[in-house]
């Protein structure tokens, strides 16, 4: 198969930035045409049959597994592929954007691997997509070392973490870049520019090219990301196998089909992830409209909610049935300077990896390198010397879909510090996303989109059903936003509070924020063409 093949010839809008070059070559953006030539228009069905299903779901059509796919299920006979080179172990996995820093500081934390997010932790400013790019190509080539004009040294250590990327979500386009006079589907940009550049020479340092898969919500969808690397490893000459990807469990109707993405997916398989702050987010825009599914302030809703206890156990015991990694949730904890509030963090984040490791789970998430050492100290306990326990079946767990929607004995009306905490969170981290930041610490907390989306679907939530008042809000909203004017006088405002107005306090709720922010925000073009 050849890259050279006709395809839309590609236009790049994004203003041009020092190096941008390296990675917007007329190779990649060739390869990267093929891709959207090849799988842009099964992506929009896909997006298609999202809505397709929300409506189902909201009409009040039954929540189950699905009854034709039950022979997947029940086949005992298929795996998924054995762990690849570096993915081994994953005790411990760090998250965060591919800015500069990070990398390294990412790299050197003592994590097993590092999923560098274009997703939820970075806001899509075309600088910081293909500056992303750029300093991957840089990591992988050992020479992303630098100094900053504080003279602070950032430099490459000898024990580094396996690198695995998130791209952006089938729901997001890339405005900056075009194919046929159409926008790039971000999803594809974002795994298409690191493929391209990094595939090679990942497999050359003995590991591969790992991707996260975000907010699946079928098995159809796994099976385009399948199909996608299946795709890309034929037009580079790679062999088939060779990717490896993990898919977060995020979305509710993802949870009725774990066994069914890792089918898809089984000779691409890295396992499954359990992304709890997306799946809250979810269950909330799926139910929400409904009064059985009232949920109270989002610091309410913990791991031990018997809800969220069914989608984790049932998430190691689908992965350890079929041979792969089941991987925990986000600490998202940041140090503290008040000692006695960083001993507490501390104390919750050891409660949380140590209920997960109990459970069965292989590794887990943290958010900053701090929280490394308690991490791998909490799995070190259990595991020992082993890299996994994917042996541990949990032959001992049954879950039923009821069990996964079972929100009753956690519904609560909110309190009122409740409420300001929402809109608080929403408004500071909308002004750090329009700013170009993804990932702000926030109340002791390192907030990214997913948490956000909690926050603003809570407040829609809790209006609908009149568990507050609108005029509470709209006070809270005003008191919120002069106070985030006073901390930060260039805080757009404004554009801030229009935002938060169309997204939480619309009638209707929109599927995510992200996509409004970015087409009125983030989207600068300039007149650049390759």
């Amino acid at each position: 198969m050849s890259i050279s093949a006709p395809t839309s010839r590609a236009q790049v809008l994004g203003a041009p930035g020092h190096r941008h070059d390296e990675i917007l070559t007329h190779e990649a953006l060739e390869f990267v045409g093929r891709l959207v030539d090849e799988f842009g228009e099964r992506r929009l069905r896909v997006l298609r049959e999202r809505k397709r299903v929300a409506s189902r779901l909201a009409s009040g059509s039954p929540f189950d597994f699905s009854v034709a796919t039950a022979g997947i299920r029940t086949d005992e006979s298929w795996q998924v592929a054995p762990p690849a080179p570096g993915l081994t172990d994953r005790r411990v996995e760090i998250t965060g954007p591919p800015e500069r820093a990070m990398t390294v500081n990412a790299l050197n934390s003592g994590a097993q691997v590092w999923m560098a997010d274009f997703e939820d932790a970075n806001s899509p400013t075309w600088h910081n997509i293909i500056g992303g790019q750029l300093n991957l190509l840089d990591a992988i080539e050992r020479r992303i070392d630098f100094t900053t004009p504080e003279g602070k040294q950032y430099r490459l250590g000898e024990q580094l973490a396996t690198i695995a990327v998130r791209p952006r979500g089938w729901h997001l386009t890339e405005e900056h870049l075009e194919f046929g006079g159409r926008p790039a589907p971000a999803s594809l940009v974002d795994f298409g520019l690191f493929f391209f550049h990094c595939a090679q020479r990942q497999i050359d340092a003995g590991h591969g090219p790992y991707f996260y898969l975000p907010k699946l919500e079928s098995r159809d969808e796994a099976r385009l990301w399948n199909d996608i690397f299946v795709f890309a490893q034929d037009l580079l000459g790679i062999p088939r196998g060779t990717v490896r990807a993990t898919v977060l469990i995020e979305t509710i109707t993802a949870a009725v089909a774990m066994e069914e993405i890792l089918y898809e997916l089984r000779e691409h398989s890295a396992g499954l992830n359990a992304g709890r702050w997306d799946y809250l987010f979810s269950l909330i825009k799926t139910f929400g409209h409904r009064t059985d599914f009232l949920l109270p302030d989002r610091a309410k809703v913990t791991m031990t909610a018997p809800f969220m206890r069914a989608y984790t156990e049932l998430l190691v015991r689908t992965c350890h049935k079929r041979g792969a990694h089941a991987i925990g949730g986000m600490a998202a904890h940041v140090p503290s300077k008040d000692a006695d509030a960083h001993q507490a963090a501390l104390a919750k984040v050891r409660l949380d990896k140590e209920r997960e490791a109990e459970d069965g789970f292989d590794g887990s998430w943290v958010a900053h390198p701090a929280l490394v050492p308690i991490c791998r100290e909490v799995f070190d306990g259990v595991l020992g010397a082993r890299p996994h326990q994917i042996e541990r079946t949990r032959s001992d767990v049954e879950v039923t879909a009821a069990q996964l929607v079972s929100v009753r004995r956690t519904s609560a009306p909110p309190t009122t510090e409740g409420i300001r905490t929402n809109i608080a969170v929403a408004l500071r981290y909308f002004d750090a996303w329009l700013r170009g930041q993804g990932a702000v610490a926030l109340y002791g907390l390192m907030e990214d989109a997913a948490t956000a989306e909690i926050a603003r679907v809570q407040i829609w939530q809790w209006l609908r059903h009149r568990a507050v008042d609108r005029s509470t809000v709209l006070e809270l909203l005003e008191d919120e936003l002069a106070a985030l004017g006073a901390e930060y006088p260039w805080a757009a405002v404004d554009d801030i509070r229009g935002l938060f107005e169309r997204t939480a306090l619309a009638k209707e709720l929109p599927d995510f924020f992200t996509a409004d922010a970015y087409t009125r925000h983030l989207v600068h073009r300039s007149e650049g063409q390759s």
